[in-house]
This record gives C-alpha cells, sequence and structure tokens, in this order.
C-alpha cells in the first residue's frame, strides 16, 4: 500500500493537479482499494471535525497581517531601513535580504508571504546595483522559510493542532532555531563573499545619523511581535486571539502612516481569502487521506517495516530525516506535514523523543523542501519577482543555504536543547 499511495500521490502530481484535489483522490483510492468498509462515507463528518477548531481561524489572521504589511507600504521601508544597518557586511543588500526575512517572520507566519514580501521590495535593487542574481535571488528564497519556524508560524499551528501539543511551547522552542539559521544565513554569504567578492556587490557605508534615523521603521514590526507574542506568554490572548490583535495593530500602523485605503483593504481581503482556501483545501484533503490510511492500517504496516529494521532510536530518527529530505523535493511542504505527522510523530513519541523537540525538527526540514526542486514554492515565489533570468539561478543560489538547513537539523538531532531550552526556562 506504502508503495502504491507514492506513486499515485508523483502521479498526479506531475499531471499538475492541484494538491488538496490530489489528496482527496488518493483518499478515494485507499477507500476503494484497500479498505474493507466504505470509508467514504464519512467524509462529511470527518470534514467537520477537522475543521472545527478555533486554533484554525489563527491561519486566515496571520495571512491577513502579512497581507496588510505588504501593501501599506510598511514592508518597503523596514527593508530600506535594515538597508542600512547591514549593507557594510561582505555581501552588501543581500544581508539586508535575509534581515528583512527574519523581521517580517516574526509577524506574518507564512514563508511564501515573506519571500514575495522580500523578493517584490529586494529584486528591483538587485539589478539596479549589479548583485549576482543567483546568490542575491538564493538569499531571499532561504531567508523566506523562516516564516514558518520564527514565532508565529502557521505551520507550528497547524503542527500543534493535528499532534496536540502547545502551540505556545511551539513558538518558543522555534525562536532560537530560528534566529541561529538566520545569523547562519548571514555568516555563509559573508563567507562566500570573501571568497568570491564580485559576487556581493560593493559594501556601502551611511552615516550613523541615517542609521540612527532608519530605526524609526523598524518600530511597527517590532511592536507587532512584541503584542502578538507577548500577549501569548503574558497569558492574555491564545495565539488566535493573538493574531487578530496583530491585524489590528497592523491595520492601526498602516493607517498612522497613510497607507490605508479601499482598495489596499481590498487586494489584503482577496489575497487573504485565496491563500486561506488553498491551505483549508490541503488540511482537509490530508485529513481525509488520513482517516482512510490509519483506517487501512498504513499505520501499522510502517511501524512494523521501521521495526523489523532492528535500528535504534537515533538511526530511526536519522532514516526519518532522510524520508523527508527525499519527499520534500515532490510534495508541497503543508501537504508533507499533514500527510505525515498523523503516522511518523505517534513512532517518534513512542521511541522517547519531544514532540516539541521534533516539531522543530520537522520544520528545519520542510524550509529544506521549500527550497529544493522541483516543487520549492519559494524558488518559484522568488522567480516570480524576476524581471528576466532562469529559475536555474535560483535553485543554484539556494544550493547553499540547503546545505545549511541541513547542517542545522543535524545539529538539533545531536543538541536537543537548542530547541528545548527556551520552553523550559520559561516554564
Amino acid at each position: 500500500m506504502i508503495g502504491a499511495v507514492a506513486a499515485g500521490l508523483l502521479g498526479l502530481l506531475a499531471l499538475s493537479i492541484p494538491v488538496g484535489i490530489v489528496l482527496f483522490l488518493l483518499g478515494f483510492g485507499v477507500d476503494q482499494f484497500f479498505s474493507a468498509f466504505p470509508l467514504s462515507r464519512g467524509l462529511g463528518n470527518m470534514v467537520w471535525s477537522s475543521t472545527n477548531s478555533a486554533t484554525l481561524i489563527a491561519i486566515p489572521f496571520f495571512v491577513l497581517l502579512g497581507e496588510v504589511l505588504v501593501r501599506s507600504g510598511i514592508a518597503a521601508r523596514t527593508y530600506a531601513a535594515l538597508d542600512k544597518w547591514v549593507s557594510w557586511l561582505p555581501g552588501g543588500l543581500v544581508h539586508a535580504n535575509v534581515a528583512t526575512a527574519t523581521m517580517f517572520s516574526a509577524t506574518s507566519g507564512s514563508s511564501v508571504a515573506t519571500a514575495a514580501t522580500v523578493a517584490t521590495v529586494a529584486m528591483p535593487q538587485a539589478e539596479k546595483l549589479g548583485y549576482d542574481p543567483k546568490l542575491f535571488s538564493g538569499a531571499i528564497a532561504a531567508g523566506g522559510t523562516l516564516g514558518i519556524m520564527i514565532p508565529p508560524s502557521i505551520n507550528l499551528i497547524v503542527y500543534g493542532f493535528l499532534t496536540q501539543s502547545s502551540i505556545p511551547q511551539l513558538f518558543l522552542a522555534g525562536l532560537l532555531p530560528g534566529l541561529g539559521l538566520a545569523l547562519a544565513f548571514m555568516a555563509t554569504t559573508a563567507l562566500i563573499c570573501l571568497m568570491r567578492p564580485g559576487l556581493g556587490g560593493d559594501q556601502r557605508r551611511f552615516p550613523l545619523v541615517d542609521m540612527l534615523r532608519a530605526l524609526v521603521h523598524l518600530i511597527p514590526i517590532l511592536l507587532l511581535f512584541a503584542a502578538i507574542v507577548g500577549s501569548i506568554y503574558a497569558g492574555w490572548a491564545t495565539p488566535t486571539e493573538a493574531a487578530a490583535v496583530g491585524v489590528a495593530g497592523a491595520l492601526v500602523i498602516a493607517a498612522v502612516t497613510g497607507g490605508v485605503s479601499v482598495s489596499m483593504l481590498g487586494e489584503a481581503m482577496l489575497g487573504t481569502v485565496k491563500v486561506t482556501s488553498m491551505i483549508m483545501l490541503i488540511v482537509i484533503g490530508a485529513s481525509f487521506l488520513n482517516f482512510t490510511l490509519a483506517s487501512a492500517g498504513l499505520g501499522r504496516e510502517l511501524d512494523a517495516f521501521l521495526t523489523g529494521l532492528g535500528l535504534t532510536p537515533l538511526s530511526t530518527i536519522l532514516v526519518i530525516v532522510a524520508m523527508y529530505v527525499v519527499l520534500g523535493f515532490f510534495i508541497e511542504t503543508l501537504s508533507l506535514m499533514v500527510v505525515t505527522i498523523p503516522i511518523v510523530v505517534p513512532l517518534v513519541v513512542e521511541l522517547g523523543y519531544d514532540p516539541i523537540w521534533f516539531g522543530i525538527l520537522m520544520i528545519v526540514l520542510i524550509e529544506m523542501a521549500l527550497i529544493t526542486p522541483p516543487v520549492g514554492l519559494n524558488l518559484y515565489v522568488v522567480q516570480g519577482a524576476r524581471k528576466s533570468g532562469h529559475l536555474n539561478e535560483v535553485m543554484l543560489g539556494a544550493v547553499p543555504f540547503v546545505l545549511v538547513m541541513l547542517a542545522m537539523a543535524f545539529a538539533l538531532i545531536a543538541f536537543p536543547q537548542i530547541a528545548l531550552w527556551l520552553p523550559g526556562v520559561v516554564n
């Protein structure tokens, strides 16, 4: 059954069928060929039970928050401010890409939204200043992946919902690895540009007065992050309520800066509906597929397969890591999460590993899938923002950052406290 489902998944994706529809088709296929009971008769009840959760309401709020930040001009001002602070490093403006992505990751919750935001603002600068298109665009694609690691994160919310884990603890666990990845991306960029100075463009320095004035434009993002994350850990709001607080705060800031208009609000609402509909179709389709797979006995098959290998717990984790790396080449990231979590997480917990720690490890592996072809969404988002050039340039530019993520995954396995230290301290 495992082979048939994998072949069906890859075959349907190759036909360019939307991912959500693919998951439903696979669910009906498993019901038809591998189940002794008509599981599809429970579709209505399954759809209701999988979506009747207040936790999932946070998703459209975080998507709307990102839309407001982009369309009100806050994103462009943040990028210009960070440019003045980091462009003196080897690599110049490339560091502004990563720094801006890091800041927007702390408010948007979506990797694709973060990558789109930074790419839209940064690409005109790259062409004007003569930066190497591979490194510049690769850094944007990689920086965008931080949107699902640094809290608040839509993917961490989905993981917490599916595994019944504490979402505030997941947010805390993702903070240090997310910031560590951002610093590692910047260090990698600086090292590459020290070895090959022509790739990074000119290092630019600005007067201290201009740098200090630019800090004003970072205040809105910092205030939003403090309002969202602070309200959660102060016990004033749930993650869903904090997302609503973030949207209200973004609208107030946009109004103060003159970025609110009827057309802007309409575009932000429309973009939110599109993205949220896509996410919820995937969640519902994956829930139905998981329901049919579990009923048909796939969990038992996988458990028996891994047990039959006679591996140690560490070896089993390494096999799971390899599985996610390979599947990430072919399956969209959110789909990969919701399809595999109900099968893999119980096995990991049975081996004695912490589900919070594994959630962060999974997110790092999912981040890699966002910038590895042929399905890496961030690659296409960045390419779509470019005026010229081929997608291969973005793919090549992302390779060093894929290696950094792989190193972070192994670091989390070797030192779990990278993820677990901060939740332990707060508790």
